[in-house]
């Protein structure tokens, strides 16, 4: 490998002499030295470049992440989706996208052949500038635009190729594009006025946003309903709050899977305070009921308030056909996985104070330390919402922002008809 020319004692480079020298009207040797060290300069570049793979950090124009205040429902929604298909339209056209092999874990600075076909995949779809080369080196670009798919990808945002991240990037072009058609149609029929204060929970994306004024004032991650629980969708309006609520568990859940923890741990519903109710209101015991018949699903089983309490420490109500209501949760554990699909249909709410303490802003006597007081006591206490505030759940899958940003879920339901290949589950 070709080195620098050395610096002499004094700190003071030979190029440094010999420029002097020249511009003093010096020697014809001093001025073809220099030319000599231009051309040194030149292939010490030129060596780089070929060493580091077009330069380890190329010059590269900022690729900007999606932008958290922009919401998923907007009137805006449909008009950049319907460009968003225009652009990939083309890239179907030109041949879509390479496919990633899978490899060890790339980490800042590895060097590996796959790196290629990664670059020419975040490039074709707009995450990595064409200007950052076409090296080997899994250079800070590289990662950046790593970080820019998970994150319009709903995956955990760390720059590394994991299963799920590798998973996504191989999901064909012609398969995102169909995605982006089918959820304009589903845009097209929620392009009224949704309101000026309304939440929306995206079931596909397991997240959900406050929207005030056209603008995601608090966003939440969600945990949602199982594939064969889905959780449904939703057009009502949010009423009340309890806090430090019961949970009654319902019949589906009974059957489901009330019957066969007993059937397995004797003493589940004692370690988990859960009480039974006959239909007069009478406790009984667990003794009292076969467990291995369907006589469980006559009573009614309630949880007390308390850490260990399903709900966690709140619940959102709001009129659902189907039962289903948003609520707190002791398994904050869910909330940092990529997929977040673990519940029978009810929605669960990270940072569900944060969400609670906007919807309360209105009602009087109900402030942020009030909220906290209360949660503290662990007193039941309810409070209704001064002005109630519409919800819709929603299944997309893909959509576009104003930022240019082009979003894409999984279709976990099976909703779009595409398929095993538009979901990494």
């Amino acid at each position: 490998m070709i080195k620098r020319p050395e610096n002499d004692a004094n700190g003071v480079s030979r190029r440094a002499f010999l420029r002097t020298a020249a511009a003093a009207g010096g020697s014809a040797l001093a001025t073809h030295a220099l030319a000599q060290d231009a051309a040194l300069q030149a292939l010490i570049e030129q060596n780089q470049q070929s060493e580091f793979g077009q330069g380890f950090d190329s010059a590269s124009r900022t690729i900007t992440m999606p932008k958290a205040s922009l919401p998923t429902l907007s009137p805006l929604t449909v008009q950049h989706t319907e460009q968003a298909i225009q652009q990939y339209d083309g890239i179907v056209a030109r041949g879509g996208w390479p496919e990633v092999a899978r490899t060890e874990r790339l980490r800042l600075g590895n060097r590996n052949p796959s790196v290629i076909a990664l670059r020419q995949r975040l490039t074709t779809a707009g995450d990595l500038d064409a200007n950052a080369g076409v090296s080997d080196i899994y250079d800070s670009y590289v990662e950046a635009a790593v970080r820019r798919f998970q994150a319009r990808h709903g995956l955990m945002v760390d720059g590394l190729v994991r299963e799920q991240t590798h998973k996504a990037l191989n999901v064909p072009a012609p398969v995102r594009l169909a995605q982006l058609r089918t959820n304009l149609v589903r845009l097209r029929s929620m392009s009224g006025n949704l309101g000026n204060r309304f939440v929306v929970c995206n079931i596909p994306a397991a997240h959900i946003e406050a929207i005030e004024n056209g603008t995601a004032v608090s966003r939440h991650t969600a945990v949602v309903g199982k594939p064969d629980r889905p959780s449904p969708d939703i057009n009502s309006k949010m009423v009340e709050i309890n806090f430090n609520p019961y949970w009654t568990v319902p019949v589906s859940i009974v059957r489901r899977d009330l019957i066969p923890k007993m059937q397995a741990e004797p003493d589940y519903l004692e370690k988990n305070r859960i009480r039974i109710l006959d239909p007069r209101g009478s406790e009984l015991t667990p003794a009292q009921i076969n467990w291995y018949s369907e006589e469980a699903v006559n009573y009614r089983f309630k949880q007390d308030p308390g850490d260990f309490n399903s709900l966690g420490s709140i619940r959102i109500n709001f009129p659902s056909k189907d039962g289903v209501y948003m609520h707190d949760t002791p398994l904050k554990n869910l909330f940092g996985e990529d997929m977040r699909f673990h519940s029978s249909g009810c929605v669960r709410v990270q940072n569900v104070r944060e969400l609670v303490n906007w919807l309360l802003v209105e009602t009087p006597g109900w402030s942020r330390p009030d909220i906290e007081q209360v949660i503290k006591s662990g007193e039941r206490k309810d409070a209704k919402i001064a002005r109630p505030v519409p919800l819709y759940w929603v299944y997309v899958t893909a959509w576009a922002t104003p930022d240019g940003v082009v979003q894409f879920r999984d279709d976990i339901y099976n909703r779009d008809g595409l398929g095993p290949t538009a979901s990494r589950g």
